[in-house]
């Protein structure tokens, strides 16, 4: 245990919130230490973020003609920008809020390939891994025809090289869907909680499955040991990974584009809130990071973590990053949130996102499946739990300190919940969801 009892001890007399935290209190957390974009210094550059994107273009053929679902979208892995104004009207009641500004539902749960957000990370950073071996060993070239990759000659070379990961279940679905697809030779290491028919598709995919007793944290330890064992193996690290990090990144890229097809202003009339479910970091820190570079201090970007797996509130709060674990706190990191259920932060993504986020707030798992019901109710839009975690972020934050300490007039604000997964779930489980939630909303 890094953080003791006597470092327990300090900080609960100076950060009340941080006992309410370890109650499994809901709470609202605002980020004292964000800065201004002109004020900010970060290992990583828009510079990178658009060599991020220029990979995805090279490879959109090969995923177009791999994965027929990316086809309508020119092989770009993207999904659908919605208004919700009916779940808008539930969220008013429900949450006795009174939100102005415009409604939206980024669709990740939708996204081709994993049918969720992880598609942005984990398919990247295969794609990255790949054309780094192929460019090595004279294959392609960055302006030559990258079909090719689908060939049986790449996929007879990749099958050399092992890939490793470990996941709560969506990231190891995209990692272990695309290396599978190329040629690799991908394991997956699975914590306790995955579900079990995310380890059924991949091993159906081609996947190698290892299931560990314990979380998030043992499953990737185990992961990176035994891959790193290997000399043509490559680990994926949701802890550590700039790719990771940088595909996430290029999601902001599109989401401007889909704001001016829906003639959506962002600016410091028009403020544009995002509300992204928070595992490790990785996703909602490496949107962030892409919103900021396009939208700079008129964005404003709140986490959203179960109340029993508050990883990075913990780390941000206290200031230790990935020094400080959910575990030492006593909190158990047991949650219904697939995905969520991490007890130790990203230390890459970490140290970003405590200069760019604006705050976070944690919820409790019944809390996850009343939201999905009255968003399938109000929209007919249905989510994995997990996905559901932002749709009060409006009603948190309008209600919290926020805006009058910002100095910003929220009725012409831009609110985006960005769904992270859920297109994948088997009909039954995604019903039991919904059921769940009703029974809950009485």
């Amino acid at each position: 245990m890094l953080f003791g009892k006597q470092e327990m001890a300090e900080w609960l007399k100076h950060e009340p919130l941080l006992k309410k935290v370890a109650d499994l209190e809901p709470v609202v957390w605002l980020n004292p230490k964000r800065k201004l974009m002109d004020g900010i210094n970060l290992p990583i550059s828009r510079t990178d973020m658009e060599e991020a994107e220029a990979l995805w273009l090279r490879f959109a053929p090969f995923l177009a003609n791999e994965f027929p679902a990316t086809q309508q979208t020119g092989g770009i892995v993207e999904s659908p920008f919605r208004p919700i104004r009916e779940m808008k009207k539930a969220l008013n009641g429900y949450c006795q809020s009174d939100i102005q500004g415009d409604l939206f539902l980024k669709c990740d749960n939708e996204l081709a390939i994993a049918g969720s957000i992880k598609a942005r990370g984990g398919v990247y950073e295969v794609l990255y891994h790949a054309e780094q071996l192929a460019l090595q060993a004279g294959l392609i070239s960055k302006g030559g025809n990258y079909e090719l990759f689908a060939s049986d000659a790449f996929k007879s070379f990749f099958s050399q090289y092992a890939i490793g990961v470990g996941s709560t279940g969506n990231l190891g679905l995209s990692i272990g869907i695309i290396s599978a697809k190329l040629g690799f030779d991908v394991s997956v290491y699975m914590s306790a909680d995955a579900k079990p028919w995310k380890k059924e598709l991949l091993r159906e995919r081609g996947a190698t499955v290892h299931e560990i007793a314990g979380d998030f944290g043992e499953a990737i330890k185990k992961g990176r040991n035994q891959t790193q064992g290997n000399p043509n193996a490559y680990f994926i690290d949701d802890e550590k990974s700039k790719e990771l990090f940088l595909g996430y990144s290029t999601a902001a890229f599109r989401l401007q584009k889909q704001l001016e097809e829906q003639k959506v202003a962002v600016g410091q009339d028009h403020p544009l809130f995002v509300y992204l479910p928070c595992g490790v970091g990785g996703a909602p820190g490496g949107i962030t990071f892409g919103l900021k570079q396009l939208f700079g201090d008129h964005v404003h970007c709140f986490f959203v973590e179960p109340t029993h797996s508050p990883a990075v509130l913990l780390g941000l709060m206290t200031g230790m990053k990935e020094k400080i674990c959910v575990q030492d706190l006593g909190i158990d990191n047991c949650t219904e949130g697939d995905g969520l259920a991490v007890g130790r932060p990203s230390s890459f993504a970490s140290g970003i996102s405590e200069q760019l986020i604006s705050g976070v707030y944690t919820i409790e798992d019944e809390e996850l499946f009343k939201l999905l019901a009255l968003l399938a109710d109000s929209e007919g839009i249905f989510v994995e739990p997990s996905a559901a975690a932002g749709l009060c972020g409006p009603a948190k934050v309008l209600q919290s300190d926020y805006c009058r300490a910002n100095g910003i007039d929220a009725k012409n604000a831009v609110h985006i919940v960005w769904a992270t997964g859920g297109a994948l779930v088997p009909k039954e489980d995604m019903e039991g969801f919904y059921k769940k939630g009703k029974a809950l909303l009485g």
